[in-house]
């Protein structure tokens, strides 16, 4: 069996050199995996499995016992096969955070569950694995994010040697940026550790702004001249921090964040919100669709952030189209990034911005 030692650890990653079109598959929200066109896409991620709370061994519910087997044939079997990542995490708040806290403090934990991981992967016939860590808390918590990608990644290789199979790959889905400047106390992302042991990272450049605020705010900016909370900034401070262009595949949305105005007659960005708009404040893009054409919604370019956003009736909802995600996707190839990931399928509406982003990924 090979050592850690005896490998290149200098991985040319992604292992698709034409680039990585991803997207998440919410296993819960109903979409059928029969019902995603492969031809838009290189991987698609389960969305989500989690440890157990008290043994940290990945916990395959029944639930998922039955859906991951159709989604792993559907998508293996298609004229347009893509290969398969299995998510663990997802952003289910602080009890979440706290199992992967708990399990990545010690290396017996740490092994464990990479173990677990590991013969789930197998057994079902996935090609990857993916952290989605929403988010470590403080500075010790990103110390032990590098451990447990670097066993990680040690044990996929060791596997992979005894197995005789290809390695698995290893990704995770990670902040829009490298440091948290936005909430909690400042804390940065182990970005050596990432950029030796991930095969590549996940930033998600999307939930800028919503309902949490009393005012109106893109999504998913791309440019923003007032703040540091763009996806510009995002991304260079991922490649400042040391994390290959090549690494870093960008995310992009396929919802968008609604509100009620303060005044109907005040509708630009920025401008004073009392509360969540209609969807409980998110719309899926096809549900945008809707809301414009029902509402005979007036809908706006904002180039500034390079963004739209529609209002109607005293309600605002800002979100990306084809035209938009053009532009994201122009600017992931312009900075040499590996690809780009969409949360999530399921809220397109005709595949017209998954089709948009892959036109404009490959031309």
């Amino acid at each position: 069996m090979a050592s850690p030692m005896d490998v290149d650890e200098s991985y040319p990653s992604p292992p698709d050199r034409k680039g990585i079109k991803g997207a998440y598959w919410p296993s819960f929200e109903g979409f059928e995996a029969s019902s995603i066109d492969t031809s838009y896409f290189t991987h698609i991620f389960y969305a989500f499995l989690l440890p157990d709370p008290v043994t940290f061994k990945l916990n395959v519910t029944p639930f998922d016992q039955q859906k991951i087997p159709g989604f792993i044939e559907n998508l293996r079997t298609r004229n347009s096969p893509v290969k398969t990542l299995l998510s663990m995490g997802g952003g289910g708040g602080d009890a979440i955070a706290l199992i992967f806290a708990n399990l990545s403090g010690a290396q017996e934990t740490r092994k464990v569950f990479i173990d677990s991981t590991i013969e789930v992967a197998r057994t079902y016939g996935f090609d990857g694995l993916d952290l989605d860590l929403e988010y470590p808390v403080n500075d010790h918590e990103m110390i032990n994010l590098a451990l447990l990608l670097q066993e990680w990644h040690e044990a996929l290789v060791h596997e992979a040697s005894a197995s005789g199979k290809p390695r698995l790959l290893l990704t995770a889905a990670v902040y829009y940026s490298s440091q948290f400047t936005t909430y909690g106390l400042p804390r940065s992302y182990p970005a050596d550790s990432i950029n030796k042991y991930a095969d590549w990272i996940n930033p998600m450049c999307y939930d800028y702004h919503g309902t949490r605020e009393n005012f109106t705010g893109p999504n998913a900016a791309l440019y923003n001249p007032k703040s540091n909370v763009s996806t510009s900034f995002g991304i260079g401070s991922w490649i400042q921090a040391g994390v290959s262009p090549k690494k870093l595949v960008m995310g992009l949305q396929l919802y968008g964040r609604t509100w009620k105005l303060l005044d109907p007659n005040v509708n630009g960005i920025g401008t004073r919100a009392v509360g969540e708009g209609p969807g409980g404040g998110i719309f899926d893009y096809y549900q945008v669709l809707e809301f414009d054409k029902e509402n005979n919604a007036i809908v706006n370019f904002d180039g500034q952030t390079v963004s739209y956003y529609s209002y109607a009736g005293g309600f605002w909802v800002g979100y990306d189209d084809s035209v938009t995600i053009d532009w994201e996707v122009q600017f992931a190839r312009s900075r040499g990034l590996g690809g780009y990931f969409f949360w999530a399928l399921g809220q397109d509406k005709d595949w017209i911005i998954s089709k948009q982003a892959s036109n404009s990924w490959d031309r």
